[in-house]
């Protein structure tokens, strides 16, 4: 009988970290569709070349924390930067990746991952700069899908009788 008890513990475990798995990964590709609508509507109002190409890959590469953004900026920089424009341009380019990575990071990004895997804003935030440092370049690989699974095991508060209310 024990032995039937922990393989459904085990189970339940199981499938209460695939399901914050599966939600974390909903909510960096949810992350990713709006990062790249922000990096065509931003590429073709600055009428970068191959703007559509650009933003599509933008957002491929946002799957990549962190450094999915770096890597995207590469290819609009060096279109501006070869199609004879003038420095106004590929600062632009410069000045909407600062914007798109600063939307991303601080609402865009914690507010989807709260809304799909119930983890907080803050921890959202900071969690990735903590494990950056502890674990300078995994950790802010792995936070955001780490955070999904602890919080998928923190049990809410129980419910207030009636009594306790008032």
């Amino acid at each position: 009988m024990p032995l039937r008890a922990g393989r459904t513990r085990s189970l339940t475990t199981l499938k209460t970290a695939g399901g914050a798995l599966i939600a974390w990964w909903r909510a960096a590709t949810l992350d990713a569709l709006i990062v790249g609508v922000l990096w065509l509507i931003g590429l073709e109002l600055i009428r970068v070349p191959f703007a559509p190409a650009w933003a599509m890959l933008g957002g491929l590469l946002q799957i990549i924390p962190t450094y999915g953004g770096m890597i995207a900026l590469v290819g609009p920089v060096l279109a501006v930067a070869f199609s004879g424009h003038d420095e106004w341009r590929l600062g632009l380019v410069l000045g909407l990746y600062g914007l798109i990575v600063m939307l991303e990071g601080l609402v865009i990004a914690p507010l989807i991952l709260h809304r799909t895997s119930k983890v907080p804003w803050w921890a959202a935030f900071f969690g990735p700069i903590l494990l950056g440092i502890l674990i300078p370049f995994w950790g802010v690989l792995l936070a955001p899908p780490m955070l999904a699974v602890v919080f998928a095991f923190r049990t809410p508060p129980a419910p207030k009788e009636p009594s306790e209310i008032s």
